[in-house]
């Protein structure tokens, strides 16, 4: 096994186009990287660097205690997982799941040892001798992982191994790449641009935009403590709503107003974000996670107005488990480059033509036994010392001291 580590990696292909720019990342020995980003935000190249595949343009890859910058992929010691499996048609599992071991020339019973020992592993056992035709695409993937193990490399890439897959199988595919890593403890980059892929797999979690690295930490860290605007879109789903808001002192307390809504900083926010005193009498970005809104009608404790929205249920989407209910909000949309960049650009023009008419939309994720209904009224309660905010100068969030993190500015309609 061994640690990775890129030193200001970059690739800029011949059009010009800058698709890494200086990334620096270092992976412990054992553990498992996500690389999470929008398409085009350079996570694929920064893979294939690492694996050989990409001539780098400036900047190293270690891998333990050496440099491969110029070390031919096949003597990198790495096994990469493509989405489309890139298996052999011709061959059974087994002998796709050996052919390396072959060209290593390893003795034959050495060979099927590993080869059995991977295919109890990962349940492919009563199906070796087929071929991948006849093989369901979950079964297909188990055996391209098959032949990355049987090679016990000292570092997986997996690009995107899952996006073939139905929605289901996904799901399997992914607890069985969680504990298969666990039990291997290989280093891993996993590359996807699935959010929940990337919060449910990764130690740590490499959210990429542009080919730039904006925040590199633990899933629950994007989460509570996202460094800009993109971080705290692009992680969440349903994505956080965002709003223009005025930050306002009232009796000793902040309070953020927008449009006729208003919502008091709960305290202990308060003094975890002091940067937030400076924004008192300024717009700002306000940002609740849809999780973090409750039908106020379940609530057993009284709540205080200071906590509530009040609005009319647009669409009630029933999930099962959960309701999500839609609504509209008489404030400013936020809008920029960082929203664009988190929800896609169609989202984006269907969102600002929608707060023309009604208002900036949001999202609430209510208990399944809400009564709320399309077209009613609701009372909602907000977890007030969850809120989120942003400076709408730069994108950053709101926290301590000014993050040097790279930004772009971002309006307030």
């Amino acid at each position: 096994m061994a640690q990775i580590k890129l030193e200001n990696l970059t690739k800029v292909y011949p059009d010009g186009t800058r698709a890494v720019d200086e990334l620096n990342l270092e992976i412990a020995d054992g553990e498992l990287v996500v690389l999470v980003g929008p398409s085009g935000c350079g996570k694929t190249s920064a893979l294939r660097m690492v694996a050989g595949l990409e001539e780098i343009s400036e900047g190293r890859v270690w891998l333990g205690e050496r440099i491969v910058n110029r070390v031919p992929p096949k003597d990198r010691d790495i096994a990469m997982i493509f989405q489309n499996y890139a298996l052999y048609p011709h061959m059974s599992a087994y002998a796709n799941m050996a052919f390396a071991l072959k060209m290593q020339k390893l003795p034959r019973r050495e060979i099927a040892t590993r080869v059995e020992r991977a295919a109890r592993v990962l349940g492919l056992s009563g199906v070796l001798k087929k071929r991948p035709r006849t093989l369901s695409g979950g079964q297909r993937q188990r055996v391209a992982m098959g032949r990355a193990i049987v090679r016990e490399p000292q570092a997986f890439l997996m690009d995107e191994p899952l996006s073939n897959l139905d929605a289901k199988l996904r799901v399997e595919m992914r607890a069985e790449i969680a504990r298969l890593q666990r039990d291997l403890e290989v280093t891993t980059i996993y590359v996807t641009h699935d959010q929940v892929e990337a919060m449910t797999l990764g130690d740590r979690v490499a959210v990429m935009r542009d080919g730039v690295l904006q925040q590199f930490d633990r899933p629950s860290v994007l989460y509570e403590r996202p460094v800009n605007l993109f971080v705290a879109e692009f992680i969440g789903s349903p994505t956080m709503n965002v709003v223009g808001a005025d930050l306002r002192c009232a009796n000793g307390a902040l309070v953020a107003q927008f449009g006729d809504q208003r919502l008091r900083v709960d305290d202990s926010l308060r003094a975890a974000r002091p940067a937030l005193e400076r924004f008192e009498g300024k717009r700002l970005i306000l940002g609740i996670r849809p999780e973090d809104i409750n039908d106020a009608a379940l609530s057993s404790a009284g709540v205080e107005d200071d906590r509530r929205m009040w609005a009319v249920a647009d669409i009630c989407e029933d999930m099962g488990s959960e309701v999500l209910v839609h609504f509209a909000v008489s404030a400013p949309p936020v809008r920029g480059a960082d929203v664009a960049a988190a929800v896609g650009e169609e989202a984006m023009a269907a969102t600002e033509e929608h707060a023309k008419q009604k208002g900036s939309l949001f999202v609430a994720r209510l208990d399944r036994s809400t009564r709320a209904g399309e077209g009613q009224d609701i009372d909602l309660v907000v977890r007030t010392d969850r809120l989120h905010f942003f400076d709408p100068a730069t994108g950053l969030g709101i926290y301590g001291d000014p993050p040097a993190e790279k930004a772009s500015a971002t309006a307030v309609g």
